[in-house]
C-alpha cells in the first residue's frame, strides 16, 4: 500500500509557469485598472486647487473690500495722512494726559509681531512684583485718587495686544487726563462715554473702551493735531 504523499501528483513544470504567467496577468490588470483612475484624480486636484486656493480667496477679498473696506483693511486709523494706529491693536500710552491701556508683555509691549501673555501664575511672584509695580505707576501718576483700581490697569492681557480696557478702567483716569489738559471731567467723560462700546448683539462680551478713539479725540478737543 502507498503512502498518502506518493499519491499525490506531482505538480508538472507546465503547471508552474501557467501559474507564474496568471500571477503576472493579474498584476498587470491591477496596474492598468489603476492608471485610468490617476487622470481624472489629478484632474480634479488640480481643479480644485484653483478654485479653493485662488479663486475663492480672491472672490472673498473682492468682496470684502467692497462691502467693508475698512475693516478689509485691518480697520486703520490716519490723522492727516498719517497712519496713527488700528482700533484692533492696542500700543503704549504712558503719557498722563492720556488714557492708559492694560499692560503688556507682547515682546517689548505692544509688539504685534509677538502676540503674547505673561503666562505667569497667580501664585507667582513675579506676577506680585508686576501687579505691584503697575499700581505705583498709576498711583504716582494720580496720587490724588484714592478710589481702588481696577483689575484691567493692573494685569496683562492674554494677547498683549488688547486695545480696550473696562470702562471702570477709564473712568478711574477721567480726572487726571481732566486735570493734566485743563478742561472739565464732564468733558473727558463724555468723550468716553461717545467711545464705549456695549455688548455684541446686546448679549455678548462685556462693554469696552476703545483707547486709542478716546486719545484721538482728546486730541481733537484739546486742538491738538
Amino acid at each position: 500500500m502507498q503512502s498518502n504523499n506518493s499519491m499525490q501528483p506531482t505538480p508538472s513544470v507546465d503547471s508552474k509557469y501557467s501559474q507564474a504567467d496568471d500571477n503576472g496577468i493579474s498584476e498587470f490588470d491591477h496596474t492598468a485598472t489603476r492608471m485610468p483612475m490617476l487622470k481624472p484624480a489629478l484632474s480634479l486636484f488640480i481643479a480644485l486647487a484653483i478654485i479653493l486656493g485662488l479663486c475663492y480667496p480672491l472672490l472673498m477679498t473682492g468682496v470684502a473690500q467692497v462691502i467693508m473696506p475698512s475693516k478689509a483693511n485691518g480697520s486703520l486709523i490716519e490723522r492727516n495722512g498719517n497712519l496713527v494706529g488700528s482700533t484692533l491693536i492696542g500700543q503704549r500710552f504712558d503719557q498722563p494726559e492720556y488714557l492708559w491701556t492694560r499692560p503688556s508683555a507682547a515682546g517689548d509691549g505692544y509688539d504685534a509681531a509677538q502676540s503674547s501673555g505673561s503666562n505667569l501664575g497667580p501664585l507667582n511672584p513675579e506676577l506680585v512684583n508686576n501687579v505691584a509695580a503697575q499700581i505705583q505707576k498709576l498711583k504716582g501718576a494720580d496720587p490724588q485718587n484714592t478710589s481702588p483700581i481696577p483689575l484691567d490697569l493692573v494685569t496683562m492681557s492674554g494677547s498683549g495686544l488688547d486695545p480696550h480696557i473696562s470702562p471702570a478702567a477709564a473712568q478711574w483716569q477721567v480726572n487726571r487726563v481732566a486735570r493734566i489738559r485743563g478742561i472739565n471731567s464732564e468733558q473727558v467723560q463724555k468723550v468716553v462715554d461717545d467711545n464705549t462700546e456695549g455688548r455684541q448683539f446686546g448679549w455678548f462680551g462685556e462693554p469696552r473702551v476703545n483707547v486709542l478713539a478716546v486719545n484721538l479725540a482728546l486730541d481733537e478737543l484739546s486742538g491738538i493735531k
